[in-house]
């Protein structure tokens, strides 16, 4: 196929590595949505929850890094995690322009409600992804993210 020539419906469902990744996101967040919703948790909010399980605080960015968004996307998830009592917000040792983001005790709660739920939807993805191992897959997506 040369330059010129426009793709056909089916040539971009089948060839377009962009449009099936995305295509595969969104099936499988909704798949965990679904799976985390009888606890009105999203598949976004545990994994900035499950982010935040460590000692001491993380800043935006790290945590931003961490998760792969931008942190105007991770700052504008962070208010409902907050509003709910779930994340503590304040400012940084030493700069006061840094937040240092903490998950609170009814946060570490919520997560631990969540990891069962989250286990159940892991472990029946991965077998959907058979005859292929999420051992093989993570690391061509980790080349994909990192282009």
């Amino acid at each position: 196929m040369d330059d010129q020539t426009l793709l056909t419906p089916q040539q971009i469902g089948t060839d377009c590595v962009c449009l099936n990744t995305q295509r595969a996101a969104r099936a499988l967040a909704r798949r965990y949505d679904a799976a985390l919703r009888p606890i009105e948790l999203t598949s976004g909010q545990f994994a900035i929850l499950a982010g935040l399980n460590q000692e001491g605080s993380a800043s935006i960015g790290a945590l931003a890094d961490g998760l792969g968004l931008e942190r105007t996307t991770l700052t504008r998830n962070l208010l409902p995690l907050e509003a709910d009592g779930l994340i503590r917000s304040a400012p940084g040792d030493g700069d006061k322009r840094v937040r240092g983001l903490t998950l609170t005790a009814q946060g570490r709660a919520k997560l631990a409600l969540a990891m069962p739920l989250w286990r159940a939807a892991q472990a029946d993805t991965i077998d959907r992804l058979a005859p292929h191992g999420w051992a093989d897959i993570r690391p061509a997506l980790d080349q994909l993210a990192s282009i």
